[in-house]
């Protein structure tokens, strides 16, 4: 592929942008991928995957997290290897098994901006049994019933109990059959 910029040399930059939900694609060579600003430095070395996250986690290059965090919390660190949160923005790594629990009041925030929630919910492979996707339906939706419940919003915890007991009779009517595959 020729560099789209030059149409010279052949492109070894592709890179996408998507900005205000619109897609632009680009493929330069190097130098025209330095001279519109999309290179900070040459090709060679290995690509800071700690810096990308860092950058995402809102930390700046100075070390000020206050993007993310409060200003109480930003000097939060651990008591067991001394790694504050500011030092973990930087390199995208915990220092020890504690930090976790030294952050845990920060990490809400990280994993709400990281992943869009709080809550791992895991992925289900396409080629995987009818009966383990049913089986996760039904359990996201008896949480959302519990959910309504406690707000006492009673006529959607209803139609919430009719998706279970008919995703549970589809389960059983032709999930049982496909559990037993692995």
């Amino acid at each position: 592929m020729i560099c789209e910029k030059c149409d010279k040399k052949n492109a070894t930059v592709h890179f996408t942008k998507i900005i205000h939900g619109k897609k632009t694609e680009w493929h330069l060579c190097e130098s025209c991928a330095r001279e519109k600003g999309e290179l900070e430095r040459p090709f060679g070395g290995g690509f800071p995957l700690h810096q990308f996250f860092s950058e995402m986690m809102g930390f700046m290059p100075g070390g000020s997290s206050d993007k993310l965090l409060p200003q109480a919390q930003t000097g939060v660190q651990c008591s067991c290897c001394g790694l504050t949160y500011a030092q973990f923005g930087q390199i995208g790594r915990f220092g020890c098994e504690n930090c976790y629990e030294a952050f845990a009041k920060c990490l809400p925030a990280l994993f709400r901006k990281l992943h869009g929630s709080q809550k791992h919910r895991g992925k289900i492979p396409l080629r995987t049994d009818k009966g383990v996707k049913l089986r996760k339906d039904i359990a996201l939706l008896r949480e959302e019933l519990q959910r309504k419940i406690a707000e006492e919003a009673f006529e959607e915890a209803a139609a919430l109990r009719d998706r279970i007991k008919k995703l549970e009779k589809e389960r059983e009517a032709g999930g049982a059959a496909g559990e037993g595959k692995g």
